[in-house]
């Protein structure tokens, strides 16, 4: 796992380069954003309980048959699985929006579980559907101006979307 510094480094190293301006102004920019970038993660951490049940929920809501007997959530062991992977899911998140680099989710978390959960029988459209339900509830937190200092975080918002967007469409 590189995070956004130690991935300039090593970039700008195998080409025997000195950092570039554009590259300087990038870690800038990351530094200069840096409270906003742990606030947001402390506000999804301390929150990753109500976020991942109520995407749990809403999930459920839409797609009952899931907790329905013979569902794949069905019995309490089944669902106690799936709260688990999703909360898993949720901090890999968080890993890679304080790397600002989602090489942490792919490597340790995405990496052969789409093809683990097909040999088990789960149903990845629904798992996608969950990581997606996750990413509104903890965007919604993330981005409350309570959690967040006074500024424009349109661009953090959207990374760390982005991330979301990326585990649900590994799964899917």
């Amino acid at each position: 796992m590189l995070d956004a510094f130690a991935k300039v480094v090593a970039q700008a190293d195998a080409r025997g380069e000195f950092l570039s301006n554009t590259q300087l102004d990038g870690l800038s920019a990351m530094i200069a954003e840096s409270n906003k970038r742990l606030d947001a993660v402390d506000a999804i951490n301390s929150n990753a309980a109500v976020i991942v049940t109520s995407a749990a929920r809403a999930l459920f809501a839409e797609q009952p048959q899931l907790i329905q007997p013979g569902g794949n959530a069905y019995t309490n062991r089944r669902m106690a699985a799936c709260l688990r992977d999703m909360e898993i899911v949720l901090r890999y998140v968080s890993y890679a929006a304080i790397a600002g680099d989602s090489s942490v989710l792919d490597d340790r978390c995405l990496n052969g579980l789409k093809e683990t959960y097909q040999a088990l029988g789960v149903p990845t459209t629904s798992v996608a559907t969950g990581i997606q339900k996750m990413k509104e509830a903890a965007i919604t937190l993330a981005n409350d101006s309570s959690n967040v200092p006074v500024g424009d975080c349109s661009s953090l918002m959207a990374e760390i979307a982005s991330y979301f967007d990326r585990a649900a469409a590994a799964i899917a």
